[in-house]
């Protein structure tokens, strides 16, 4: 069984910076994409970042481009989402999610995601 578990989540002031890390256990995880989506209250599921098996592709949102970088290491089996110019608006739980056999284009659709964790709260404060 995979297990995909987030941390790092906190309340921080508006233009601090963050990160988050993800950790999975019980599958291959160099042959996962892996994707970071966010959620807040009443509001859908939103892309927020996406990266290949190998780590040498990534892609952003809009929102988030420029300010958020996603990063992996395949020998701790560990996925990174470091925030920076934090905005009230980034204001969400953000959930790390793996894409089984993900060989082919990144992502942006939680459809296509098998493996989620269960989250971690980010709070940015005006």
């Amino acid at each position: 069984q995979v297990h995909v578990v987030e941390s790092g989540g906190d309340l921080e002031q508006a233009g601090s910076s963050l990160r988050l890390s993800c950790a999975v256990s019980g599958g291959r995880f160099s042959t996962y994409a892996m994707g970071w989506f966010r959620q807040a209250p009443e509001k859908d599921r939103e892309f927020v970042a996406a990266i290949n098996l190998s780590g040498s592709t990534t892609l952003y949102s809009d929102s988030v481009k420029g300010r958020f970088t996603i990063s992996r290491d395949n020998a701790k089996n560990t996925v990174a989402l470091e925030m920076t110019s934090l905005k009230p608006e980034d204001t969400a739980v953000y959930y790390c999610a793996a894409e089984r056999y993900g060989y082919g284009d990144l992502k942006i659709l939680p459809q296509h995601y098998n493996y989620w964790g269960q989250g971690t709260l980010v709070i940015v404060s005006s």
